[in-house]
């Protein structure tokens, strides 16, 4: 299977489990995602841009496998706006107590939970996560990404969503400089603040 047949088709070839309301994946959705390594600047801005999601009440759904997406979850769950995490793993009877105990925020539905893979599935994985990264892109609207390491799995995935014509956005940075080339968008363009005026419209 190609890298791009996965990007845009993983979760029809597979059902997809969920814990919580279904019906969250009917909004459009912004994932967010980032390497591993972040460089100084873009942690700060990315703080920022992970609350102004949470004020704003945008719903944001992603793996949160690196360092830098686990901070953005604890920032997003600490507000009654609903995210949704895309596991890396089966969803079993387990539910996450790290990066972020999530126990709370599932009892009283804050936190949805969908995962491509079965319950025997039960160790994260390199493949795994990449896979439940490609699933929280194709259910998004769009895709934001506050840096993607050169080289790296993260890139390789963004040029799989932009050639598939998903949109993307990311921050306006020297690190970032090759993604741009590669056809990304940045945050600070007036098509982002759009993008996010139509995440807050009420489903018809």
């Amino acid at each position: 299977m190609s890298a791009k047949l996965s990007c845009a088709s993983l979760h029809k070839e597979r059902p997809l489990h969920i814990v919580g309301d279904p019906t969250l994946l009917q909004r459009p959705l912004v994932a967010l995602f980032c390497s591993v390594k972040c460089p100084g600047k873009l942690i700060l801005e990315t703080y920022e841009l992970a609350k102004r999601f949470r004020d704003e009440g945008i719903t944001v759904i992603s793996g949160f496998h690196s360092p830098m997406e686990q901070e953005c979850l604890r920032i997003l769950l600490r507000s009654p706006h609903k995210v949704i995490w895309c596991l890396a793993r089966g969803l079993y009877s387990k539910i996450p107590a790290t990066p972020v105990d999530c126990r709370p925020a599932v009892a009283d539905g804050r936190l949805v939970m969908v995962t491509p893979f079965a319950d025997t599935v039960t160790r994260i994985t390199r493949e795994t996560a990449m896979q439940s990264n490609r699933v929280a892109a194709e259910l998004a609207s769009a895709v934001v990404v506050a840096h993607a390491a050169p080289g790296g799995k993260m890139e390789a995935l963004c040029r799989d969503l932009l050639a598939a014509g998903k949109p993307l956005f990311t921050f306006d940075h020297p690190e970032n400089a090759l993604l741009i080339s590669h056809g990304a968008k940045r945050i600070d363009s007036p098509e982002f603040d759009e993008f996010l005026a139509e995440c807050l419209t009420p489903l018809a």
